[in-house]
């Protein structure tokens, strides 16, 4: 095979790779590409660049998000100016592909500050209400370990900091796809930027209407967390609280259909609202999660005990003859069975965080 074309299908084979996130990493994406594609040992020169399998995944991207990507594009870069605002007494510069316009599908912000205190920052992050955890990541190259401290926040796009000593601010980093200096710019380069990529942009409007949306995977958080503190009785639910069984339940749908967010998040929080009104729970669900739910999901949850009452045999022909009539009947069927196994005490189930972050990349994959 000719050695430009056995490049060009190797690119494009690891740029599919990183755009459907099964790698992060050009390196590996394109020795696994390689290992696709040839039968036998691969010449280095055969191996195309970082910048060529880039290059394919925003054909990619092209091809896949269309005129979606543009309009993302803008409200990640308007995310991140208020985010640089937030931190403006660390210096911070934004990098990465929203800086450059090489977003894609899952992609995040990427910024760089300058502290000599995580902490600093981090409260920096607490006092505007941003959910924020702590990395250090320990990489080796060319024989010498180092140790990069990230912080992975989560606002209306999830960011990712890396935290440099206060006396890095001016070092020129170098991209690993070009070997040059990386882009960046700062609060007063982004919204001269921003002014002019789009001059139609009222943008402290912007900037405003980016501050007022509420990430509704902190919702779901905020509801699903006091449910460890509410209890169950152990005839039906022997395995104690409703937190443990909402994340069984989601765990067995998990199973079942691993790519329906609109089920998952049903199964996830059919019982929030035992932790507003136990006798009402429904009801206060549904009202504690308005706005934040799809239609099909607020119609699983509401006629989730109708599906119970179906499986014992007790639901009149009416409302049986509803709720068959819908199109998500047997996705209700499924919730319900997975309610009732999901009760068992002792099994492994995940946690929150694994759970909600899981419902995020599936959200991310659909853009939605």
């Amino acid at each position: 095979m000719p050695t430009n074309r056995l490049r060009r299908q190797i690119a494009w084979e690891a740029a599919r790779l990183m755009y459907a996130r099964d790698e992060a990493e050009y390196f590996r994406a394109k020795m696994k590409a390689a290992r696709r594609i040839c039968s036998g040992d691969v010449k280095p020169s055969d191996l195309p660049s970082n910048r060529e399998i880039r290059d394919q995944i925003q054909a990619l991207a092209r091809m896949h998000e269309g005129r979606r990507r543009s309009e993302k594009l803008r409200e990640m870069r308007v995310a991140a100016l208020r985010m640089m605002r937030i931190l403006r007494a660390f210096r911070p510069r934004l990098i990465g592909s929203t800086m450059t316009g090489h977003v894609r599908k899952g992609s995040d912000i990427d910024l760089h500050v300058f502290s000599d205190s995580v902490e600093a920052v981090a409260a920096a992050l607490d006092a505007e209400g941003v959910t924020h955890h702590v990395e250090r990541k320990r990489v080796r190259k060319q024989g010498s370990e180092q140790t990069f401290v990230h912080i992975h926040a989560t606002d209306c796009f999830p960011f990712e900091l890396t935290i440099y000593a206060s006396n890095m601010a001016h070092y020129v980093f170098k991209s690993s796809i070009t070997g040059k200096a990386i882009e960046r710019a700062s609060i007063a380069e982004l919204e001269q930027l921003l002014e002019r990529e789009h001059p139609d942009l009222p943008l402290e409007e912007a900037v405003l209407e980016a501050e007022s949306k509420v990430d509704r995977f902190q919702i779901y958080e905020m509801l699903l967390l006091p449910l460890e503190q509410t209890k169950e009785g152990p005839k039906y639910h022997p395995e104690g609280d409703v937190l443990y069984h909402s994340l069984q339940v989601f765990d067995l749908v998990r199973n079942e259909r691993p790519y329906d967010e609109e089920l998952l998040l049903a199964a996830l929080l059919h019982d929030v609202g035992k932790g507003i009104d136990r006798q009402e729970h429904i009801a206060a669900g549904l009202e504690a999660l308005g706005g934040f739910i799809t239609p099909r999901t607020a119609w699983l949850i509401e006629h989730h005990m109708e599906a119970h009452a179906l499986r014992e045999g007790t639901l009149g022909v009416r409302a049986r003859r509803r709720l068959e009539s819908s199109e998500d009947f047997e996705d209700l069927r499924l919730l319900a069975a997975c309610d009732d196994l999901g009760r068992v005490a002792g099994v492994a189930a995940p946690d929150v965080d694994e759970a909600l972050e899981y419902l995020r990349e599936l959200a991310d994959m659909c853009d939605r």
